[in-house]
């Protein structure tokens, strides 16, 4: 699958500075990397302590469920960053990108990524909304969706370890 000329073209001038260049490569991998550095940490990390609050006293689950919903903004800011990032390093060798079945397998894995925090924020709030009910079922939900993103952000991981390697 070849990308078509009138994209390329398109964004020919972007492709021409980043490969003439040694400091804009830097800066927009860089910034790629940190991105997902910042918003995959902080997931996981808020995935671990959901998993451990799943088994633990209401007090720790009130407090998790809290914490889940301050950090989603910041999650999704990294992810922001790295979408556009990532946009940038995709026009950068578009020719090369558009026809990896790699790229667009972990596009693939990013969307199923959004998929599983949507449901997240919903489990969320179903949580929030009811927490003094018999909330198992919203809780063993919330379990999944956190072994689900522990997953998918190291796949997505090694799929970029992959593309970088293959190009």
């Amino acid at each position: 699958m070849s990308a078509p000329a009138s994209l390329v073209h398109f964004v020919e001038p972007w492709s021409h500075l980043y490969s003439d260049s040694k400091i804009v490569p830097t800066v927009v991998v860089f910034a790629h990397i940190a991105a997902l550095v910042f918003a995959g940490g902080l997931a996981v990390t808020l995935d671990r302590a959901t998993l451990r609050a799943f088994g633990g006293l209401p007090e720790s689950r009130s407090r998790q469920i809290e914490d889940l919903g301050a950090a989603h903004r910041l999650v999704l800011t990294g992810l922001a960053l790295s979408l556009v990032t990532g946009l940038l390093l995709f026009t950068s060798d578009l020719e090369t990108f558009y026809g990896s079945w790699i790229f667009w397998t972990k596009m693939s894995l990013i969307v199923l990524l959004l998929a599983n925090g949507y449901r997240m924020t919903r489990a969320e709030e179903r949580i929030r909304k009811a927490p003094n009910a018999s909330d198992a079922r919203d809780w063993k939900r919330l379990r999944a969706t956190a072994i689900t993103s522990i997953t998918l952000w190291f796949i997505i991981a090694f799929a970029g370890v992959a593309l970088a390697e293959a190009i």
